[in-house]
């Protein structure tokens, strides 16, 4: 599979070969795949890392089309004096920027979740894992009485992914922004349910390529998307697609968008990486919280001072 520090050469090995005709079957497949992840896990454990958009995008508000590396530079002796003595010429050509350090996060449905460095600090960490909600919030909000969606049963289709999402109380843990949520939870790529009539542009996204792939040694459905016009992003500031077309991955086993990287446009470049450690490992309360209230630390001596006996 692609390299983590090329991101060029992922997107240009990861679309080659891509078929350009999608079948009915597999776009069928793949947009249940992204309705199912409130059924496919409970707790998570992963890394993640933001994608810069191109330097030559960021500057000029215009992206090339992302492609494979180009052959190695030519030495100096072929380069002519004229264009050697000019420093902007080695300027407009396009280049990823330096990627920003990466998180490391375990999440438990339904609200728990832990961030942090990759060099072990705590960046943030749920505090009210456990609050109990008093009788004014259940009698004022509907949302209040929806059941978790594990409670609930979807429709689902002959592979054992969603087909038909039912109302239930949806949402995972944010850090920093609502990708984070879309991404583990990528339903915004599909919408809740089929639409009644297949037609050009009646879905919230087009499937302009696809095919199934590793990332990170697990198995994925990647796509090529461009948003329609019922598109609705679960925070539109910051969206799984942007304007125009978009690389995703999906794990299989999680239904976590674990990759996407803009095609095209002014944020050409951009996107996350997210690396799945572990699926379904068993977390403590203590895990989430800054303190610890119930385990004490065995491995070093606890002294028990006692009161000098009195003559």
């Amino acid at each position: 599979m692609p390299s983590r520090e090329d991101p060029e050469a992922a997107v240009a090995a990861g679309t080659a070969g891509m078929s350009p005709t999608v079948s009915t079957a597999d776009a069928e497949r793949f947009r249940c795949l992204c309705r199912s992840s409130p059924w496919r896990w409970q707790t998570l454990r992963f890394e993640y890392r933001a994608l810069e958009p191109l330097r030559e995008a960021a500057a000029e508000g215009a992206a090339p089309a992302l492609k494979a590396p180009a052959s190695p530079p030519e030495t100096a002796e072929s380069v002519p004096e004229a264009a050697a003595s000019m420093p902007e010429a080695a300027a407009s050509t396009p280049e990823a920027p330096a990627s920003p350090p990466g998180l490391r996060a375990w999440t438990r449905r339904p609200n728990a979740l832990r961030v942090e460095n990759l060099d072990g600090l705590l960046l943030y960490n749920t505090t009210n894992i456990n609050d109990s909600k008093d009788d004014f919030y259940v009698s004022a909000t509907r949302r209040s009485w929806l059941l978790p969606p594990q409670l609930v049963n979807p429709v689902y289709n002959a592979d054992g992914l969603v087909r038909r999402r039912p109302e239930a109380a949806y949402g995972e843990p944010v850090f920093g922004n609502g990708r984070w949520s879309a991404m583990l939870d990528p339903v915004e790529l599909a919408s809740p349910a089929p639409v009644s009539f297949e037609t050009p542009y009646a879905n919230v996204a087009e499937l302009l390529a696809f095919e199934e792939t590793q990332h990170e040694g697990r198995r994925a459905l990647q796509a090529v998307l461009a948003p329609n016009q019922g598109y609705r992003a679960y925070d539109a500031g910051h969206p799984l697609l942007v304007s125009g077309r978009t690389l995703v991955r999906v794990d299989w086993e999680t239904a976590v968008c674990v990759y996407s990287r803009a095609l095209e446009g002014p944020v050409a470049g951009s996107g996350h990486d997210l690396r799945i450690l572990g699926v379904d490992e068993y977390m403590l309360d203590d895990l989430f919280l800054e303190v610890s209230m119930n385990l004490t630390d065995v491995r070093a001596h606890i002294p028990w001072p006692l009161q000098p006996r009195m003559p």
